[in-house]
């Protein structure tokens, strides 16, 4: 019997999240100094939560390394 699509393991589901929680959002907005201690968490202004990409090498930088390592 196989499992349903719907139903996936923790580790599946730990992907990037475009909505963060009241604790998370407050985190961010400290750090950002725009939070107050002593301040109701209600009402909290919107926080960016971008997924950052981290750039490679270009496939053309890496056949250049390999020709420069076949040329010595």
């Amino acid at each position: 019997m196989s499992l349903d699509k719907s139903l996936k393991t923790a580790a599946n589901l730990s992907r990037h999240r475009n909505v963060l929680k009241r604790h998370e959002r407050i985190e961010v907005l400290k750090e950002e100094e725009r939070f107050a201690d002593g301040r109701k968490p209600v009402g909290l202004p919107k926080v960016a939560h971008r997924k950052v990409t981290v750039g490679g090498k270009d496939k053309k930088a890496k056949t250049d390394d390999k020709k420069d390592e076949a040329a010595k």
